[in-house]
Parts: structure tokens; C-alpha cells; sequence
């Protein structure tokens, strides 16, 4: 396989400032031909995947699942094979792929040139990795600041969770998966492609990237107590266990509501209900172990 390669790094991710210089010196050292651009924002991305792509192999991206979820629909575009360097805070990404989190080892794997073929899921015209969710994540999204995430890590999560759970409130929606229609109402909604997010919780115990399905959970709490065992099972995938958790996989799922919702894919909010969502099988080649 050529070596010639697009390097972007989110000098604002968690790791990224540092990590530029140890990254090219790693690359070179596989004989990689690099070319590297600055970007200033994440939303640059992909204008700059589309303006490289006739005069490189592939794409190497270090910085957080936002940064990640922020190239996809250009590395899709473009049927560009993506490596991963974790700089992020949560890299459920890079767990969901079993990747090694420290700089020379995710060099190394890039290096080596082993490939997969992953899913990516779909929904209102965006692609995402991980997860896509409305309801309690997008308040804990909206109010989860860098600083907050620099100071504390993959911690920042649980912490700014607790700070907003009590002020979220549940909405009325229709589930409609493959076909058949679910009304519910619930505090949140996460239909997940990949295995892992938010810092390394699990959508499903069994749930795989390249398992061509998505895994839908709703959380309908009656009562202020369920929200404990509910803090035990949810990061161990086994939210399925607790009878007001609603557990559903499918390939094709709509979500309708009466008023408009944010929805967030791998940590970024991108689009709004209604919305559909699906399964893209082998829709991205990544580079593993």
C-alpha cells in the first residue's frame, strides 16, 4: 500500500497540541510521505479531505469523536481509508476498535497498513461512528465545556451528567423500527452504530461496528430511584436488564416528536427531530490491529 498521507490534528483536542511533533517524527520513521494542514476549526475538515484527495492513500485524524465525527462524510465521499491517532478525551471510537490509546503505538498501527471495513450509521443525511442520541445527552453535550474536559478527563462526563439530570425533564415520542411503531415517553433516546461513548459506556453488550444493525435504547424513569441502578448497569451494557429501560435493535428507526430536538452524534450536535436513521454496512475502511 502507498504511504502517502493527509495528517490533521486537532491542536484543540485534549492531546492535540503536544502530539504533532511526536506524530510526524513516528510517520517518518514508516517512510510515510506526509502532508500537513493547519486547521483552525473542526468544520474545515472536510474541505480539506476533498481538496487533497487526488494526491494522497489515506487520511490520519488525531483529535477527539468529535473530530472524528466532523471528516466522516468527506472520508465517505471521497472512499478514503481513515487511521486514528485517540488525542480526545472519551476516544470511544478508539475503543469500540480495540485501538492502543498512546501515540507510538497508534502510529505503528497505521503504519503496519492492516485495514477493516466498518459500518456507519446514518441519520437526516449525516454519518456518525458511535452513537446518535436526543434527551438528557444533549443537555449533558451543551453544558460538557473544553475546560471542564481538559481538567477532568474522561470524568467530566459523569460529573456533568450529575449536574443536569435532575433539571431534565421527559418528551413524548414515536419509535418507529423496521416498521413497527413504539410510543414511549422518556429523558432520552441513543441509537448507537459502534460499541462504546460517552468515556466508554457500552449501547449494547453485544454490539459491534461491524455488525450491520443499530441498537436502540429509550430510558422511561417513573420514579427518582431507578436512576441508580440505572448509573450501574448503563456502563456495562446491561441497561436491557432494568424493565424501564426499552431495549430495541433494527436496521432502519424513526423518531418523531411534537416539538423539534437536538440530536448529537458522537458528542457534536448536528441535526434535529424528526428524524431517520440507518445502517451503512462496510461503508469506511479504517486501519487495526
Amino acid at each position: 500500500m502507498s504511504k502517502r498521507a493527509l495528517l490533521l490534528i486537532n491542536r484543540h483536542s485534549r492531546k492535540g497540541e503536544k502530539s504533532l511533533p511526536l506524530a510526524v517524527e513516528y510517520f517518518y520513521a514508516h517512510d510515510m510521505e506526509l502532508i500537513i494542514k493547519p486547521v483552525k476549526h473542526p468544520d474545515e475538515l472536510g474541505m480539506v479531505v476533498r481538496e487533497y484527495q487526488n494526491q494522497i492513500d489515506f487520511v490520519i485524524v488525531g483529535g477527539g469523536d468529535g473530530t472524528l465525527n466532523a471528516v466522516v462524510d468527506s472520508l465517505v465521499e471521497t472512499n478514503l481509508p481513515l487511521g486514528i491517532l485517540p488525542l480526545g478525551t472519551a476516544n470511544d471510537l478508539a475503543r469500540t476498535l480495540n485501538l492502543p490509546l498512546t501515540m507510538k503505538e497508534a502510529c505503528d498501527v497505521i503504519g503496519k497498513g492492516k485495514t477493516k471495513s466498518i459500518d456507519l450509521g446514518w441519520v437526516n443525511g449525516k454519518y456518525f461512528f458511535n452513537v446518535a442520541s436526543m434527551g438528557l445527552s444533549v443537555d449533558i453535550t451543551e453544558k460538557l465545556s473544553r475546560g471542564v474536559k481538559r481538567r477532568w478527563g474522561i470524568l467530566a462526563y459523569g460529573i456533568t451528567a450529575l449536574q443536569v439530570i435532575g433539571s431534565t425533564r421527559p418528551f413524548r415520542a414515536t419509535i418507529k423500527v423496521d416498521g413497527q411503531c413504539f410510543p414511549i415517553k422518556t429523558i432520552q433516546i441513543a441509537i448507537g452504530n459502534g460499541r462504546y461513548y460517552g468515556g466508554g459506556m457500552a449501547i449494547a453488550n453485544d454490539a459491534a461496528i461491524d455488525d450491520q444493525r443499530l441498537d436502540l435504547y429509550s430510558i422511561e424513569l417513573e420514579h427518582w430511584w431507578q436512576i441508580f441502578p440505572l448509573i450501574w448497569h448503563l456502563p456495562k451494557g446491561e441497561h436491557h436488564q432494568l424493565n424501564w429501560v426499552r431495549s430495541i435493535e433494527g436496521k432502519l428507526i424513526e423518531v418523531y416528536t411534537h416539538d423539534s430536538y437536538n440530536i448529537n452524534t458522537d458528542g457534536e450536535i448536528t441535526t434535529i427531530t424528526p428524524a431517520k436513521f440507518k445502517v451503512i454496512p462496510h461503508a469506511l475502511k479504517v486501519f487495526v490491529l
